[in-house]
């Protein structure tokens, strides 16, 4: 069996390349060298541990000798996870999508031996197909063009990256106003390409964007426009009913293939999961909608059963290929671990409770998947809420409960079919998403379980994943490593907020007091305003970059935002207020050309402009108020608890103020501040609940 130089690495996606014959290294110094002293080109391969179209050009291209021979013959081959190195993956697929027009993983990019890039683009066929050029053929050219044109080469990928560093550039123009306008002019971008049939926006494939959703609730907050909130809404349902959504354990996948939310793209991200219990959470708090609360708790029981390291911590995803046949375990296929023939179901659940099943899932005889383009799905039926359970009882003319019937099939999937691949890494910024939402189902849902796994999880990151006062990136198999980026601080602060919000435990509060400063030390552009997206020193980087779009993960410039306008309200802060406008600033010019490529960006934006709201509870039982708080959706709102004098006192260095408030005839009180000026204290609920709106 073959062995590379990435059989000592710890990313599960380099593993899973260790016995190609293709000679891969990791990115590091020691291919840079071999790429300098041979003075050949690099062929840099970016993907990750769960994604399909990386399976496939592993199958065709990387496990094939013949293509081996090549790419080794005239190249140095270097393998990168992007969820390791976003630094490395954001620089390459900058150029991917400026020279191609289009980007994804695998990304496929060559490069100079001093890492410019001059040639790429994502999958490739190992020969001419699918309107593709062929692996083979542009590995054969591209070495005789080197060989024959090397000088004019290296000059134009000098260009190419002076003039990626030009689209990266980001400083504030003086000229835009951050004003309601922007704010509107995201709302209507939106409302445009709102999908009313089916939910979502834009057509097929659809990602289930949590940042619009933030946006939009916030919108609806601000303004009152109820189509705001509507359009997530019937988003979010639509999502619930439809493949996406793990039908029997709970759980988001990728993306859907067509408009309806039915056929999905079957891996399951840690942060789609974070963030779109968020965004059920948020629903429930709007609209009062319980189902959308059994959805959030679906996502968080999945979370906690299937993707919880031992000594806790999350997991980053699970693949969208299983084993199709247990017997032949190298034959896979998408989504094979979820999908079902009607006569397996008959077969575990009988009868009536398998005709109940289908009817309410949507089950067909011969299959519910009409467009098969790679007849993956022939026979099968992918589970989704064709009928709801009232329909369904109508239907056959009693109550129907199918509890039995969903804890009957899960039992036969775990026991019967392969598992998807897990890739089992922790990455802090992914944790602090899921942390996060951990926090936010205890407040709204009443779990002590959720508020437990936040702080687990969030301990965990604390003591294993520091390196010094340096947050590392990424632990598995008892090793943390690769110092964090600033998403990796942007989010673990924020999720260390939220813990504060929902344990009170000052310990988090410190902490991500710590954090966001090691942030503004480590990556802040104290010239132009806002935040690169890695640290100086590392010369293995062509340039770096200032991330603002909020794609499937929002940027660490929205999130850094957002934490130093809430740490700004908390201590009074004013460096954490300046440098927020100044982002705001740098970024105003995005947000007013393109506002949905930036919508985490206008949620702080919001934040800044909105009148600062605070919430003091002073006392030892503040339950009774807490539970009416987070049954309502307040977005710019503060929650402080001062319950001892050790609360008083950090606090009170703080804001002073808080030093004078004191309990009323010894009962828990509520102090409701806005603007700076607050309101008459009070030990009545209703009342206080009454000062917030």
């Amino acid at each position: 069996m073959y062995t590379n130089k990435l059989i000592d690495e710890k990313s599960p996606y380099l593993q899973q390349h260790a016995h190609n014959p293709v000679n891969w290294y990791p990115w590091g110094p020691e291919a840079f060298e071999k790429a300098r002293l041979e003075d050949r080109p690099i062929f840099l391969s970016i993907g990750y541990s769960t994604c399909h179209w990386c399976h496939v050009m592993e199958r065709e291209s990387f496990e094939s000798e013949e293509l081996a021979e090549v790419l080794n013959g005239y190249f140095v081959p270097i393998k990168v996870d992007r969820e390791e190195r976003p630094d490395v993956d954001r620089i390459y697929m900058a150029f991917v999508q400026a020279t191609s027009g289009s980007g994804g993983w695998p990304m496929s990019v060559f490069l100079t031996p001093d890492l410019k890039p001059f040639f790429g683009g994502t999958y490739f066929p190992p020969d001419n197909r699918y309107g593709r050029p062929g692996f083979r053929h542009i590995l054969e050219q591209l070495a005789q063009s080197w060989k024959a044109d090397k000088q004019r080469i290296v000059e134009s990928s000098v260009d190419v990256v002076e003039q990626l560093k030009g689209y990266a550039r980001v400083a504030a123009d003086g000229r835009t106003i951050l004003d309601q306008a922007i704010l509107d002019s995201g709302y209507f971008q939106y409302r445009r390409t709102f999908d009313s049939t089916f939910g979502g926006f834009g057509s097929a494939p659809k990602f289930p964007r949590s940042v619009t959703h933030n946006f939009l609730f916030r919108y609806f907050e601000r303004t009152g426009n109820e189509e705001a909130a509507d359009m997530v809404l019937s988003t979010l349902r639509a999502m619930a009913r439809g493949g996406m959504n793990d039908q029997l354990a709970g759980g988001f996948h990728r993306y859907s293939v067509d408009a309806r939310w039915f056929v999905p793209h079957f891996e399951k991200m840690l942060y789609d999961q974070g963030q779109l219990a968020v965004s059920y959470l948020e629903g429930l708090q709007i609209s009062g909608d319980e189902g959308l609360a059994q959805v959030a708790r679906d996502i968080l029981e999945y979370v906690l059963r299937d993707m919880t390291h031992p000594e806790s911590g999350f997991y980053s995803a699970e693949d969208a290929d299983s084993v199709i046949d247990p017997a032949n375990p190298r034959e896979k296929g998408e989504g094979a671990f979820y999908i079902w023939t009607k006569a397996e179901i008959t077969e575990v659940l009988g009868q009536p409770a398998a005709d109940w099943f289908c009817y309410r899932y949507g089950v067909e005889e011969n299959g519910n998947v009409a467009e098969d383009p790679h007849e993956e799905f022939t026979g099968k039926n992918i589970l989704y809420a064709a009928h709801t359970l009232e329909e369904t009882s109508q239907k056959f003319g009693t109550p129907v409960n199918l509890d039995e019937a969903i804890a009957k099939l899960l039992e036969r999937r775990n026991a019967t079919r392969v598992r998807p691949h897990l890739d089992d890494k922790i990455l802090t910024a992914w944790n602090g998403l899921m942390i996060s939402a951990f926090a936010k189902g205890a407040q709204v849902l009443g779990d002590k379980r959720y508020l437990e796994a936040a702080r687990r999880a969030a301990d965990f990151i604390l003591t294993r994943m520091y390196n010094g006062d340096i947050l590392l990136r990424r632990f598995r198999e008892g090793e943390a490593a690769i110092p964090g980026f600033l998403d990796d601080y942007a989010f673990f602060a924020q999720a260390l907020l939220d813990l504060y919000e929902a344990s009170f435990d000052l310990r988090y509060l410190r902490r991500a007091i710590d954090l966001t400063n090691k942030m503004l030390d480590l990556f802040l552009d104290s010239e132009h305003g806002g935040f690169f997206s890695t640290a100086e020193g590392d010369k293995s980087l062509v340039m770096r970059m200032k991330e603002d779009y909020d794609g499937a993960e929002p940027s660490g410039n929205s999130i850094a935002v957002l934490n130093l306008l809430r740490l700004a309200r908390i201590t009074e802060n004013e460096r954490y207020r300046t440098e927020a406008e100044r982002t705001l600033n740098a970024f105003g010019s995005r947000m007013k050309s393109t506002p949905t490529g930036v919508p985490q960006m206008l949620v702080g934006a919001m934040y800044s402009i909105a009148a600062p709201k605070q919430i003091v509870l002073v006392g030892s039982e503040p339950a009774p108020f807490l539970d009416a708080i987070h049954r309502r959706f307040l977005p710019h709102h503060t929650i402080l608890l001062v319950n001892g004098g050790e609360a008083r006192e950090t606090l009170g260095a703080f804001l002073p103020a808080l030093r004078e408030m004191t309990e009323i005839g010894g009962k828990t009180t509520a102090y409701v501040c806005e603007d700076f000026a607050c309101q008459a204290p009070t030990n009545s609920v209703d009342k206080a609940i009454e000062l917030l709106q």
